[in-house]
């Protein structure tokens, strides 16, 4: 690549199937209209088949590009505690990371020499770049990150993260908690929304025209007076906590007369899996179903159509939050999660429960004022707006 053709390069977690990363250089293309956008991730992935890029390795663009003037955006996510070996697992297809994860022991010199290879760098924290990688970056800025978990990694871990941030050119961060790390540490960042609050805003007419077909619309047909789009991973997939899953969408479905569509907000390791949505469904005595599709916008599809969201995923709840629709976050500890940490950053009274209390938080959530979800949709999307022209000086 020569250097008068600079290029923007939106790096993040999108190199394999994760709902919220797939979204966000969508979002960055359309608010920022970056000249030549390269994709990269981690690992080079075609992700295109579900709604997402054509994703380039980005080690290899460093070795290419050591003359280019590019401007970096890590485009979000919960990017600043991903380690290198949970990194190269999630990268995998399934079958291969469970022969990888049976293979070597976590964190063992050979689980950590195998890592390398797989994201192609060394260091910590793989989806932080290290300035020196691209020795003529223009500007290197970090939009809306994670790293709720800092504080429970290591001094080595932390402090890699610490000096590639302050590298930056700017830091915006999406929550209290990583926001309060990072001051800790000297660093200077801003506090915005997940750019998951733009999708209702810029995409809201190719979304809504997604209900109008395919699975979503059988969704639909199924359940006419409605239905509840809900999701959980594989955290939750233990007998006890999918039986209890399942018995409290049946007193939700029992007492409005809600339909229920079970789907994956993430197919990568770790993520979601199909069978344990499909023991949920089948355990429920109300009508349920499975949403089969993994295209990232038949997934906001089937969210917007809904009449709510229940799941663990945070990005699940930030496009029904972005539709001003009702929704409830599944956790198992209300208080140390990164769903917990952003739902307290930015709204009020907000539903967030552990299994058992689901149905009751379901009940509280549909009960809000429609207009006063609507009204903080439009808050956080503009919210955003404002802190992206502070961040990137646009």
């Amino acid at each position: 690549m020569t250097s008068d053709s600079p290029s923007t390069i939106l790096f993040g977690a999108f190199d394999r199937h994760n709902f919220g990363d797939l979204l966000f250089p969508h979002i960055a293309i359309k608010l920022l209209s970056p000249e030549k956008p390269v994709f990269a991730g981690l690992a080079a992935s075609d992700l295109r088949p579900f709604g997402g890029h054509d994703v380039q390795a980005i080690a290899g663009l460093a070795a290419s590009w050591q003359d280019a003037p590019v401007h970096i955006v890590h485009v979000g996510g919960e990017i600043l505690t991903c380690d290198a070996w949970e990194a190269g697992v999630m990268t995998l297809p399934p079958a291969e990371a469970g022969e990888i994860m049976t293979r070597f022991v976590m964190h063992s010199a050979e689980a950590r020499e195998w890592a390398r290879k797989r994201v192609g760098m060394a260091g910590y924290a793989p989806y932080s770049v290290m300035r020196s990688m691209f020795p003529c970056a223009t500007s290197v800025i970090y939009n809306a990150v994670g790293g709720v978990e800092l504080d429970r990694r290591d001094n080595d871990f932390r402090g890699e993260v610490f000096d590639k941030l302050r590298e930056a050119d700017a830091v915006g961060v999406r929550d209290h908690l990583t926001e309060a790390h990072l001051r800790a540490a000297g660093i200077a960042c801003s506090l915005m929304p997940d750019s998951a609050v733009m999708v209702a805003e810029l995409f809201g007419d190719l979304i809504r025209g997604r209900a109008d077909g395919g699975e979503v619309a059988q969704a639909r047909t199924a359940f006419p007076q409605g239905y509840l789009a809900v999701q959980f991973s594989v955290d939750f997939s233990d007998a006890a906590a999918v039986s209890t899953i399942g018995s409290q969408l049946d007193a939700v479905a029992g007492a409005t007369g809600l339909g229920v569509v079970f789907f994956r907000a993430g197919a990568a390791p770790w993520h979601d899996e199909i069978g344990c949505l499909e023991r949920a469904a089948r355990q429920m005595k109300r009508a349920a179903r499975v949403f089969a599709s993994l295209d990232v916008w038949d997934i906001c599809a089937l969210i917007a159509a809904s009449r709510g969201y229940a799941g663990s995923s945070l990005h699940g709840r930030i496009v029904a939050t972005a539709f001003g629709l009702p929704r409830v976050s599944l956790v198992h500890d209300v208080r140390g999660s990164k769903v917990a940490a952003y739902v307290a950053t930015w709204e009020e009274q907000a539903e967030v429960a552990e299994p058992n209390g689901l149905a009751r938080a379901l009940a509280a959530a549909l009960a809000v004022d429609v207009r006063l979800l609507r009204k903080m949709a439009l808050q956080l999307a503009e919210s955003y707006r404002l802190a992206t022209r502070q961040l990137f000086g646009v």
